[in-house]
């Protein structure tokens, strides 16, 4: 028989799932993984495929368009077979993603990592949509919001070290100027593509092993039977219902800004570092990358200790002026003081994800898995705007003006965070 998850009382996680609870956690740090490791694509499918900036874009363009296609079948599949089920299928698919980057690799189309992409995005999809609603059956429904920033935190750690592993493990260390590109034979240019093409297969291999570890365990680990009541309400009338639930509809708004805007930073953090210290290496710049994802980690845990005494919609309102500020501050200034700005945006981006998501599911009741959905399918900002920049950049032959476009979106969500609080106060 397995335990309620009614009746918790002020237990932050129950203590006979916090195995279960633990292995919901890797999710976090797993997707964080991929997620940031396209970070690294960017750059280096620019060196082995011959992309320019806006090309490479479209690595994000996919991934996220993979999100916001499957991001509502998971939330159906999780409503009809439980959030275990969701997990189980999430994995798999990212497992087999994963896997596709060797053929890819060997072939050097880069359709053929676009399609590995838009599968491990799938797996990520059902991931995060089911992950994301199910850590608040792990404990008192009271403390939701920050069980859900613990979480995410080791979403941050992952996403701190992406950068790490992908530069050392991905980055040879070759570069190549324009000019001795262009003075290659087309034998030699060729060897050199197809050879930082192949750094690509470890570390992908890597993700598929650990996927399919984490899927063995979740399949066998005592879990919360937390799936939601049914509701024999047609579907069509359970979307104009949570339309008309106004928290919602915000937070899609919001994490649709949100997840554009730090999609874009982190994407195009690399080639700024470059452009405004030219002197600074590829792995440098990786590292660079790290550390301020680091400070994005930091934030997270720093950030669940906050809203013991702050209100999460007012922490989320403060940290988004100043990163509207800091952004601003990146796209005018030059040197080390543009790249100390944007470094510092990861610290003030920590919370924003779970707090939005958090503040936009309270309440649905047996909508939440529909409702999880629409908040997932929002991360669809993350397939337009690095695109848009990469855009900007080229045709304004400048990448730091191209970060005006995360001010705007963050001044976007200050907005947002002033209505959850005058609605709150109301």
């Amino acid at each position: 028989m397995s335990e309620s998850v009614e009746g918790t009382g002020r237990s932050f996680i129950l203590p006979s799932y916090r195995w279960g609870f633990a292995l919901i956690v890797s999710l976090f740090f797993l997707w964080a993984l991929a997620n940031n490791f396209n970070d690294i694509l960017i750059r280096q499918f620019q060196k082995s495929l011959g992309l320019d900036r806006a090309q490479a874009g479209f690595i994000q363009f996919v991934f996220y368009i993979g999100y916001f296609v499957v991001a509502l079948p998971a939330g159906l599949a999780m409503r009809r077979l439980g959030y275990r089920t969701g997990i189980l299928i999430g994995l798999a698919l990212y497992a087999v993603g994963a896997l596709l980057f060797f053929p890819a690799s060997l072939m050097l189309s880069f359709n053929m990592f676009l399609f590995a992409l838009f599968v491990i995005a799938a797996g990520a999809a059902c991931l995060e949509t089911t992950a994301n609603a199910y850590v608040g059956f792990f404990g008192d429904p009271a403390t939701a919001v920050q069980r859900l920033n613990l979480a995410q935190a080791f979403n941050g750690l992952g996403a701190c070290l992406a950068p790490v592993i992908g530069g050392l493990l991905i980055f040879s260390g070759v570069e190549h100027s324009d000019t001795t590109l262009r003075a290659m034979s087309a034998t030699e240019l060729a060897t050199y593509r197809a050879s930082e093409a192949t750094t690509v297969q470890l570390p992908y291999l890597l993700l598929a092993l650990a996927a399919l570890a984490i899927a063995i365990a979740v399949a066998v680990a005592r879990m919360p039977e937390a799936r939601e009541a049914r509701d024999d309400t047609p579907l069509l009338m359970q979307f104009r219902k949570i339309a008309r639930h106004r928290p919602l509809t915000g937070a899609v708004v919001a994490q649709f800004f949100y997840v554009g805007a730090q999609v874009g930073i982190w994407s195009y953090f690399i080639d700024f570092v470059k452009d405004v210290t030219p002197w600074i290496s590829e792995r440098h710049a990786a590292f660079l990358l790290s550390a301020s994802l680091v400070l994005f980690m930091i934030g997270r845990f720093s950030g669940t200790a906050i809203m013991t005494r702050v209100r999460p919609a007012t922490l989320l309102g403060s940290y988004a002026l100043v990163n509207t500020v800091l952004c601003t501050v990146a796209a005018l200034a030059s040197g080390w003081t543009a790249l100390g700005a944007l470094i510092l945006v990861s610290f003030f981006m920590s919370i924003m994800f779970p707090t939005i998501f958090a503040l936009g599911v309270e309440g649905l009741g047996t909508a939440r898995p529909l409702g999880s959905s629409c908040i997932i399918m929002a991360i669809i900002g993350g397939a337009i705007f690095p695109p848009l920049m990469g855009l900007v950049s080229v045709e304004a032959g400048s990448l730091p003006l191209a970060m005006l476009l995360p001010a705007i979106c963050f001044a976007i969500i200050t907005v947002y965070a002033r209505r959850v609080l005058r609605a709150i106060s109301a």
